[in-house]
């Protein structure tokens, strides 16, 4: 069953039990690592961001291979794609390792507003995004840490309808690759550079999220963790994580013409 957060939210509304747990993709799993494709919508584990929350994806994670997980990166709840989990401490703490170390390669697709061309390293230090409840505690006078993404532009699209003071809604696709992991690195350095991600409540474009919602009939953050690759910190093998574009994407895909994506 995909997890579906509309049919969720309406059953809440209505009442209504939900007949069955979601059962995520399983991309990848050995007796050290699994890897599931997380759907958008879904907390990682328990947020206090949403206490009536029902899924969580570790839990829902634990319980498919009936064994403990421990999250070795996380992925924004409106983020879709590979999300990594170990099944032990040490070997989390070993992928923990490689992160920190960055010998990790991610690979992200967003679409994103207007034209952005060409490609480029995006080196803008981001200030640290604090939560209100959950980072309560943290000092707000840290400086700016070090964040780089760099990004490259695979396509472009424009359809003739106006919108604001413009003749018509312009599309990119965006490959990107974080070199660092700040929160919301990816989504903030789109925003720096005036081509937020569609649909982006805290930093995309007041405009375009309505229309986009209206036009293509779904609402969610059009960003992809596509791809994962890291060298196993047991077996030394290189393993090589990828999701295909779900029907949402397609569907965009269809509307903008682009019938060959990179």
């Amino acid at each position: 069953m995909r997890f579906d957060l509309r049919q969720r939210d309406c059953a809440r509304e209505s009442g209504l039990a939900i007949e069955a747990k979601p059962i995520l993709e399983i991309l990848y799993q050995d007796a050290y690592l699994v890897a599931v494709n997380k759907p958008a919508g879904l907390f990682v584990h328990r947020s206090y961001m949403d206490k009536d929350e029902i899924y969580f994806a570790l839990q829902l994670v634990r319980d498919q291979i009936g064994q403990y997980v421990y999250p070795v990166h996380r992925l924004d709840r409106p983020t879709s794609g590979v999300l990594l989990f170990a099944l032990s401490v040490e070997v989390a703490r070993l992928m923990g390792q490689s992160f920190a170390d960055r010998t990790i390669k991610k690979t992200y697709y967003a679409l994103t507003r207007g034209h952005l061309l060409g490609s480029e390293t995006i080196d803008y230090p981001l200030k640290e995004n604090l939560d209100t409840l959950g980072d309560q505690n943290v000092s707000r006078n840290k400086e700016p840490q070090q964040a780089k993404t760099a990004y490259q532009s695979l396509l472009t699209a424009s359809l003739p309808i106006p919108l604001g003071k413009f003749d018509t809604v312009r599309y990119s696709l965006i490959k990107l690759e974080p070199s660092t992991g700040r929160r919301h690195q990816i989504r903030r350095h789109l925003a720096h550079l005036r081509h937020p991600i569609i649909g982006d409540i805290n930093y995309g474009d007041n405009k375009q999220n309505p229309f986009f919602r209206e036009y293509f009939g779904f609402n969610r953050l059009m960003l992809l963790a596509k791809k994962l690759d890291f060298v196993h910190p047991v077996t030394n093998v290189k393993i090589a994580l990828e999701v295909e574009f779900d029907q949402q994407w397609l569907n965009v895909f269809d509307k903008l013409k682009w019938y060959c994506v990179p």
